[in-house]
């Protein structure tokens, strides 16, 4: 949790309206279930006195809670009179457990209950990819040092979601992310050397590749994209003789589906393991061959169906990886949030089995004009 507490400790106010690009069909109820429209309505004709205080929280596991400032923002643009609603809660990369309470919101139910569900589905995405991501982190981390994540989930999810995605991976622990738009929340760029679609223009010749990058891009790190030709040691000693110092990495993709070149020379190595893809053997027989060849200096960074457990997996058994790129697992919503009314004009009123659950942590959000304010 120190990670995520030194990243996040620049962040000082909550992110405000000016940062969220929401559609505008929000106040029409456009994105809202029917239910909660008839119930706005019948509450504006027949119960517009009532005051109500509803309540968020989640019931799966221990979290790492994203989307409180999306949930704030939401209701301070799109609820009706927002100025005068009460609003208390936890921050973006807050840790919490099972059935804490994260977001109240206090007011006249038709000014803002149509809300309910894009706010869970807000704080339920954003904390179950924050909480993806610290656990890829956390299984990342051996003997004390921290192994540097790649977050590159934009082949994985619609477009549209990579703003938010990124800033919930952020949250969660990620070194950097893949897109200038998964960064765009706070203002920096995405990272990222070459794709097998640039080897591929140099008909595979690595070494071409590379240079040609590396004229392009100067200031960049250079990593070279090892596995085009499912020859990695092969093609990882040809840049490396080629560049030298200046060659800072080379990154392992090879599908799952193909079993490296290395082994197919080498078949008294076969038969204890299973060779396919990126695995162990594949990496120790890397850092082997790079360092007998003098070049300890370069990083070997992997990709390519990477898991929480399989990254785990590579740090128990020692797996000489520098760096982890990580994608689809990250973005699997795991975790639900629920929204309950849970008094009604200050006195408890909840469905059975519900209750209001005061939480000391819950800090009093203010209002401005511009958004959300400490």
């Amino acid at each position: 949790m120190k990670e995520i507490e030194k990243k996040l400790k620049g962040k000082i106010n909550r992110l405000t309206n000016k940062t969220f690009k929401f559609d505008e069909r929000i106040k029409e109820g456009w994105f809202s279930a029917v239910y909660f429209l008839k119930t706005k309505e019948m509450a504006e004709k027949k119960l517009p006195h009532n005051y109500v205080t509803m309540q968020f929280f989640q019931k799966e596991s221990n979290a790492v809670l994203c989307g409180t400032d999306e949930a704030i923002a939401l209701v301070h643009k799109f609820a009706e009179n927002p100025e005068e609603l009460e609003i208390h809660s936890l921050k973006d990369g807050d840790k919490i457990s099972p059935h804490e309470s994260v977001l109240t919101i206090s007011g006249p139910y038709q000014h803002f209950g149509f809300l309910e569900g894009i706010i869970d589905g807000i704080l339920a995405r954003r904390t179950s990819v924050a909480t993806n991501v610290y656990n890829v982190v956390k299984a990342a981390r051996s003997s004390g040092k921290q192994k540097p994540i790649i977050f590159m989930g934009d082949r994985d999810d619609h477009f549209t979601q990579q703003a938010g995605d990124g800033y919930a991976a952020f949250i969660g622990g990620s070194t950097a992310q893949a897109t200038h738009a998964m960064n765009e929340w706070w203002g920096k760029k995405g990272m990222g050397t070459m794709p097998h679609a640039m080897v591929q223009m140099f008909r595979g010749d690595l070494v071409a590749a590379s240079k040609a990058y590396h004229e392009m891009y100067p200031e960049d790190d250079l990593v070279s994209l090892v596995d085009y030709n499912n020859d990695v040691i092969t093609d990882s000693l040809k840049v490396a003789h080629a560049f030298g110092k200046e060659l800072k990495g080379v990154r392992l993709d090879t599908s799952r589906t193909l079993v490296d070149k290395y082994f197919l020379r080498n078949h008294h190595l076969m038969g204890t393991f299973d060779p396919r893809g990126v695995n162990p053997e594949l990496v120790f027989a890397l850092r082997k061959a790079l360092n007998e060849e003098g070049f300890t200096h370069v990083n070997i960074v992997v990709s390519g169906g990477f898991t929480k457990e399989r990254i785990s997996y590579f740090e128990e058994q020692g797996v000489p990886v520098d760096m982890y790129g990580v994608g689809g697992s990250l973005l699997k919503i795991n975790i639900g949030f629920t929204g309950d009314n849970v008094l009604l004009n200050g006195t408890p009123e909840a469905k059975e089995g519900r209750r209001y659950r005061p939480n000391p942590r819950l800090e009093k959000v203010a209002y401005s004009e511009q958004g959300n304010v400490n």
